[in-house]
């Protein structure tokens, strides 16, 4: 064989082992991305998960998403699209359109599913894109930091990316590896301490505590607000989540104080929520 065939060979069998190991909504975005080529909207949107995913996938922070909504005049687009190439009454042109028709609500639906995809793969909860992460370290300018129920470490790996001098303790108690990804993707070191063993620990030597998407069971997160009020009241609690929704207990939204300077609005402002989903961070006294 000729070595400009035998490369091509390799590149054909490099090409099918990664699509086979390709999770199967990616395989199904893929496949959209593919059906729908001519019409840039939708491409732009499916391309922007795959590229979140493959940045993830390489153990780098995603860059922000935008609403993964399909356009409310998608159909017509569609149908105007199928008119152009095909006279009325063309069974091309209406094989093709009920191609798209049957293809839409499924990719609909996988786009709206994608904050699912990230929790069940890389156990990532809370979105936390590189200028987000950027314009945290921003804020905290350096300041020891605590980051509790860290999960896979997404928040402290990006404060790390952008400031590798920064003291900063990452920890999670890893209650949730038998359930889900939680914990069994570490993208930086963490030590193993409940949220409170944690606070107790590092209390004394630390300026802020992170809290991103604690569960809405329980009320660990309002233990937590107990114990920095009562014995480190100089720590300042910053909460990522979505208030009186999908994250945290309803005693600790009832109960916390919540607020957002110019500075940390400018942080928020790099949350970029992509779905129904409208989580934000705050600080919490």
């Amino acid at each position: 064989m000729n070595p400009k065939k035998l490369k091509q060979l390799k590149k054909r069998v490099k090409k099918a082992h990664q699509v086979v190991n390709e999770p199967a909504y990616i395989q199904e975005l893929t496949t959209y991305r593919d059906l729908f080529d001519n019409f840039p909207p939708i491409k732009y949107l499916i391309n922007n998960v795959l590229e979140s995913d493959r940045l993830l996938k390489n153990g780098l922070l995603p860059q922000p998403l935008p609403q993964l909504l399909l356009p409310d005049n998608i159909q017509d687009t569609i149908f105007q699209q199928v008119n152009s190439q095909f006279p009325q009454g063309d069974p091309r042109g209406d094989k093709l359109w009920n191609k798209y028709s049957e293809a839409l609500p499924k990719l609909d639906k996988a786009l709206r599913n994608y904050r699912d995809y990230l929790e069940e793969t890389y156990g990532m909860w809370s979105y936390v894109n590189a200028p987000f992460a950027k314009a945290l370290s921003d804020y905290l300018a350096g300041a020891p930091t605590l980051e509790i129920m860290a999960g896979n470490g997404y928040i402290s790996k990006g404060l790390r990316n952008n400031d590798a001098s920064q003291k900063i303790y990452t920890t999670d108690n890893q209650a949730w590896i038998k359930e889900n990804e939680t914990g069994k993707h570490p993208v930086t070191t963490i030590e193993k301490l409940d949220a409170l063993a944690a606070i107790k620990k590092y209390g004394n030597g630390i300026e802020y505590v992170i809290m991103s998407w604690a569960p809405d069971k329980g009320k660990t997160d309002w233990d937590v607000l107990q114990l920095l009020r009562s014995e480190y009241p100089e720590v300042k609690l910053l909460v990522i989540g979505e208030k009186n929704g999908a994250t945290n207990s309803k005693k600790f939204w009832q109960e916390a104080h919540l607020s957002q300077d110019d500075a940390l609005s400018k942080v928020n402002a790099n949350l970029h929520s992509f779905d129904l989903i409208d989580e934000q961070i705050y600080l919490a006294k």
